[in-house]
């Protein structure tokens, strides 16, 4: 990524490149020694990031930066791109459907939006007592129906350790959190969870996204990248994108928001006719 960007403290970079070398290391040469500089820094890039969310509050108001309020805008925005995905890519025939959420946190978006599309959700996230959180708010509640929707796993790892059970999911869903990983953290991330997709399965990434370049936190260890850097990295991971949308409603003063759908199969010119969702039958569901 060429364009220059800066840090939270007003410090310039002339480009990515220059960034994450000062940060992890990236380009040096590594020694075969795991102790080696490079590799410390990017240990050191890793724990700052988990050090952060490990003092915040496990509820709404915390995972959301103290914006709680945004939820409901967020997850309206979330189902109204979703749902004409699961139509264009599954047809309008019920049929299970399995999700993996991404630094699922306290499983917000499991709770509020996934819960409701797919018969089973898996949770990714490697703050603890998030999940802990999750746990308790997706407990299956009364007796259990043959057609429940449900949160079956949930892994307490990053996203840079994590391998899928291959041909599990019908969509991977990665929001707000995949900023944590540089960039070839996020190329190898793509490339491994590709085999954890079905057929026609595909990743929804909701980030938020920087005009021009990118914005470094310093207090987190996270970046937020521009519109033209993620599309960059999504064709280095052999990404095409299907469809994007902006976020709505939310305040002025937050970055903007961008939700991407990505699919490996190029997609094919004109639009696909709207058909009538069917999601599968919701009896009982529980989520955070």
């Amino acid at each position: 990524m060429d364009a220059a960007g800066l840090d939270s403290n007003g410090h310039g970079f002339r480009n990515a490149e220059e960034m994450w070398r000062e940060e992890i290391g990236l380009g040096e040469r590594v020694e075969e020694d795991a102790t080696s500089a490079p590799a410390a820094k990017r240990h050191a890039w890793y724990r700052k990031g988990i050090s952060y969310w490990q003092g915040v509050d496990a509820s709404v108001d915390g995972v959301l930066g103290g914006y709680g309020h945004v939820n409901e805008a967020d997850v309206k925005g979330s189902e109204a791109f979703l749902k004409p995905l699961l139509i264009d890519r599954f047809g309008n025939e019920r049929r299970h459907l399995v999700a993996l959420d991404c630094g699922s946190g306290i499983g917000r978006v499991t709770k509020n939006l996934l819960l409701r599309h797919f018969n089973e959700v898996d949770l990714l996230e490697p703050v603890s007592h998030f999940l802990d959180a999750a746990r308790e708010n997706l407990a299956p509640e009364g007796d259990m129906k043959e057609d429940v929707h449900m949160a079956v796993n949930f892994f307490c790892l990053p996203l840079q350790e994590f391998t899928p059970e291959i041909g599990r999911y019908d969509v991977i869903w990665i929001q707000w959190c995949i900023g944590h990983l540089p960039d070839d953290d996020f190329v190898s991330f793509f490339k491994r969870a590709k085999v954890g997709l079905k057929q026609n399965g595909f990743f929804v990434v909701k980030e938020n996204v920087a005009k021009t370049g990118f914005v470094l936190d310093t207090e987190d260890s996270s970046i937020t990248r521009s519109d033209l850097y993620f599309r960059d990295l999504f064709k280095q991971c052999g990404l095409h994108v299907h469809s994007s949308k902006d976020q709505k409603g939310f305040p002025a003063e937050l970055f903007a928001v961008k939700i991407y759908a990505l699919v490996f199969d190029k997609p094919k010119g004109g639009r696909n006719k709207k058909l009538r969702y069917k999601p599968a039958p919701i009896k009982e569901r529980r989520r955070s």
